[in-house]
């Protein structure tokens, strides 16, 4: 999971669709983007899901689907990123064994536990405080992510107040990926901040 990862929300494409863009998220160089969807019934995130699947097939870039594992399931994903409230990982990975497996920890307990999880990285979850996720703990800070770095066995993707000012800060504390929610969806040229973030983020590898 290493370089830039787009996280999904329509809410803040400013009226453009969501597959444009995350095509243009694509074309500015994202290694993969997660599909999250809070408030759509299981039909709707099916349906986009499925639409995001195709779209992405050419470029042979995964889609990961954020705790739906039925949804994931269902369309064929490449991954899945759960919480520590959703479905537990060991059974996850039994249910998609060659899959992309992703995991949140927000507090260290949670980075303990996952030692021994069968995951492919851990989403640090949120490094700076962000209106985009509101349901954590905390914010990690830069200190928290070089710590969890030290400590895991796992890769690590940041999340959380990621963006043009913080990612090569986030990149030099030891993240092997940034995933990013606004700072691709809200921007104003998607393709071109793709593009900006990730040689930010590889000016400090």
């Amino acid at each position: 999971m290493n370089g830039l990862h787009l996280v999904t929300d329509r809410a803040l494409c400013r009226g453009r669709s969501l597959e444009a863009v995350v095509l243009a998220a694509v074309r500015g160089g994202a290694a993969s983007v997660q599909l999250r969807e809070k408030d759509l019934d299981t039909r709707a995130f099916l349906e986009e899901a499925a639409a995001l699947k195709a779209l992405l097939a050419p470029w042979k870039v995964p889609l990961v689907i954020n705790d739906r594992v039925d949804v994931a399931l269902a369309v064929g994903a490449e991954g899945v990123h759960v919480g520590q409230r959703d479905m537990p990982c060991a059974a996850v990975r039994r249910l998609m064994p060659g899959a992309l497996i992703g995991l949140s920890v927000e507090t260290w307990e949670d980075v303990e536990r996952a030692q021994d999880e069968p995951v492919d990285y851990l989403g640090v979850s949120p490094v700076f405080a962000t209106p985009t996720k509101t349901d954590t703990r905390g914010a990690w800070g830069l200190e928290g992510l070089a710590r969890i770095r030290a400590y895991s066995r796992h890769p690590l993707v940041a999340i959380g107040g990621v963006n043009l000012d913080t990612i090569a800060a986030v990149a030099g504390a030891g993240a092997h990926g940034a995933a990013v929610v606004s700072a691709i969806c809200s921007a104003g040229d998607p393709e071109q901040a793709a593009r900006d973030l990730l040689r930010a983020f590889y000016s400090r590898v």
